[in-house]
């Protein structure tokens, strides 16, 4: 099942919008990653496990260059991503 954006657009304040249309955009790249690593497993084809695995891949690229700019634009996010890459290798003792 694909997600629904959980915002409205027409009411998100000017200044934030870039940051929304940025976790919008995360949101529908995790879902096609989801979605295309789900119909991979599902498959007997190899050639279109393949296919599949490796579009997956791309969409995990564009995770990454989205979230790189959210972190560009919102320092608070920036900050609370680094407690929580502390808070899992306290937890887990690994980096």
């Amino acid at each position: 099942m694909l997600s629904k954006i959980p915002i409205d657009i027409g009411k998100i304040k000017k200044d934030d919008l870039d940051k929304e249309i940025l976790r919008a955009a995360i949101i529908g790249e995790l879902d096609a990653i989801n979605l295309y690593e789900e119909f991979a497993n599902m498959t007997e084809n190899k050639d279109l496990k393949s296919v599949l695995m490796d579009v997956a891949g791309e969409e995990k690229t564009h995770v990454g260059e989205f979230q790189t700019m959210l972190l560009r634009m919102d320092n608070e996010q920036e900050i609370e991503l680094g407690k929580g890459k502390k808070e899992v290798e306290e937890l887990t003792g690994k980096k």
